[in-house]
């Protein structure tokens, strides 16, 4: 085997070669040699290499696809959360070569009632990682669309997977379950250190560069974590997100949450959206004898006079009869969960070298279509594609100036999820009669069935990350809107009807596409940051 470049020097775990490391399993010996530009060197057949002809572009490469070694040394990325989005990275950072640091606040099982729900899309993520296993022996439930019942009348709404094999479906289970399949999977690799603590600032370097965290163990000392990446992952109450941008945190809603037990659902291995007034409710099952629902209160602040009277009151009559039983007696049960549901649109850039935001923590919408860990997963594999070719993480600038591709890379899916979810849920939580017309177009729309509701699911699904094909699906709603109120015989009444209507629809779909940015959603090639490329070694 012949190697040809300036100078390098071997040791027991590297092979250095212009400032870039090839991780090797030499374990027991080592030694340092030096030649001339151009000159061969010959390794024995049987020496312990990656491949068998490495080049400059070979090594960038391959350099973080070898197997890991053993955690040893400093880190080279801090996670701070081991929910959904720090333990998947840490998995993945792990495995391209990367020592890996997590710190958590409760290592335990956690009881949460979000990230219940995965999309076919983000399940295909979970391939891409190389985590779907993840979802097995957890009870995970199988999810191939969703049924949307309307004044005694319904729709079946399905995810267009023909085009896929038989494992690709939505998912639904207990979020903890997953959660604690996914920190299994990831300590088990020898380069994770996953330690429960809690992190309570991030460090600087002269005000400018993040090179850790300070954290309290559960023994409450107080220690540093030094790495040259931090990635907040800490969830939507992130207390540390303020130090990393501007958030702009809204509550849009609150769900109140409760568990259905052994009950059927009228249509299995589908989501049940019950278009109530004045706001959805929603059934899918979590395990074999689990049903969740989860009830949507709009506004700021939940009912004064009690929740459980407010559920037997307002919500019971609208829900279907089959269903109607189960759901008064969760009520007696007493296990209601309330939690508010916000939106936060994703800082464009970001402000200070060394430190990354992701998950929650860093980008929310309204959670009624359960796109939040299809977005972060989408988000990881960008990252992860980003990190693969740079070996040295230590020049924060450039790092720092290289990730801005990062922003806009992630738009497909988070943009079209993201708009989706937070434009439609105001759709369907009415509260005027033109949002009501909405309401009831959109349903009509989807009942049409075949390429009119396969759009629609495409795009829900996390399949078609588009959001030029968003857009045009949400016109041609409002058109069918329109064009209903002007057949058979358009009147000036029935056109002011319609002209109100389509602002109305213009009124919710811009501001979410403005906080999302418009040239990063429909012209990404115009911004500069998308030909980013590696820093130069």
């Amino acid at each position: 085997m012949d190697i040809c470049f300036s100078s390098a020097i071997f040791s027991p775990h590297s092979l250095r070669y212009n400032s870039i490391m090839v991780i090797t399993r030499a374990s027991e010996w080592s030694f340092r040699f030096k030649f001339s530009y151009n000159k061969p060197l010959f390794f024995p057949s049987n020496f312990p290499i990656a491949s068998p002809l490495l080049t400059t572009t070979a090594l960038r490469r391959n350099a973080t696809s070898l197997p890991p070694l053993r955690f040893s040394g400093a880190a080279n990325v801090v996670v701070v959360g081991a929910g959904v989005a720090g333990s998947a990275l840490a998995y993945t950072l792990a495995k391209d070569g990367r020592r890996v640091h997590v710190i958590e606040k409760d290592l335990r099982e956690p009881n949460r009632v979000v990230g219940e729900v995965l999309l076919p899309g983000g399940y295909l993520k979970l391939v891409e990682l190389g985590l779907e296993d993840c979802v097995e022996q957890i009870d995970a439930q199988r999810m191939l669309g969703n049924v949307i019942f309307k004044d005694e009348k319904k729709t079946k709404l399905q995810y267009p997977l023909e085009k896929f094999s038989y494992d690709v479906a939505g998912r639904a289970f207990h979020n903890g379950r997953f959660i604690q399949r996914m920190r299994e999977k990831a300590s088990a690799l020898e380069n994770v250190r996953m330690e429960q603590g809690t992190v309570t600032s991030l460090l600087k370097q002269d005000n400018k560069s993040i090179i850790g965290v300070q954290y309290k163990t559960k023994d409450g000392q107080e220690l540093k974590a030094y790495a040259p990446l931090t990635v907040v992952c800490d969830g939507g109450f992130s207390k540390l997100r303020q130090s990393l941008c501007h958030p702009k945190v809204k509550v849009l809603s609150y769900f109140v949450c409760l568990i259905l037990e052994n009950c059927q659902l009228p249509f299995e291995k589908y989501g049940h959206i019950i278009l109530a007034d004045p706001s959805p409710i929603f059934f899918f099952r979590i395990s074999n004898t689990m049903v969740r629902c989860t009830v949507d209160v709009p506004g700021q602040k939940i009912p004064p006079d009690g929740m459980a009277n407010y559920l037997k009151t307002m919500v019971a009559s609208q829900i279907p009869r089959e269903l109607r039983s189960a759901f008064i007696s969760a009520i007696d049960r007493g296990t209601i969960k309330i939690m508010p549901v916000s939106s936060m649109p994703a800082d464009p850039y970001p402000t200070t070298p060394g430190a990354l935001l992701l998950g929650d923590a860093f980008n929310m919408r309204h959670a009624w279509l359960g796109g939040g860990m299809t977005v972060a997963l989408s988000d990881i594999v960008v990252l992860r594609d980003l990190l693969k070719p740079i070996c040295d993480l230590n020049d924060s600038t450039s790092l720092c100036n290289h990730l801005e591709s990062f922003y806009i890379l992630r738009k497909p899916m988070a943009s079209t999820i993201n708009t989706l979810s937070d434009a439609l849920y105001k759709v369907i939580s009415v509260s005027s009669n033109e949002e009501k017309e909405l309401r009831q177009a959109s349903f009509d729309y989807l009942s049409l069935g075949r390429f009119f509701s396969s759009g629609y699911m495409s795009l829900l699904s996390g399949l078609n990350p588009s959001p030029l094909s968003l857009v045009l699906y949400l016109s041609a709603i409002v058109f069918f809107g329109v064009g209903r109120l002007l057949l058979p015989f358009p009147s000036l009444e029935r056109m002011r009807i319609g002209a109100r209507l389509v602002l109305c629809a213009f009124g919710i779909i811009l501001p979410v596409v403005k906080a999302e940015g418009v040239r990063q959603m429909f012209f990404p090639a115009s911004v500069l940051a998308f030909y980013k490329a590696p820093p130069e070694r």
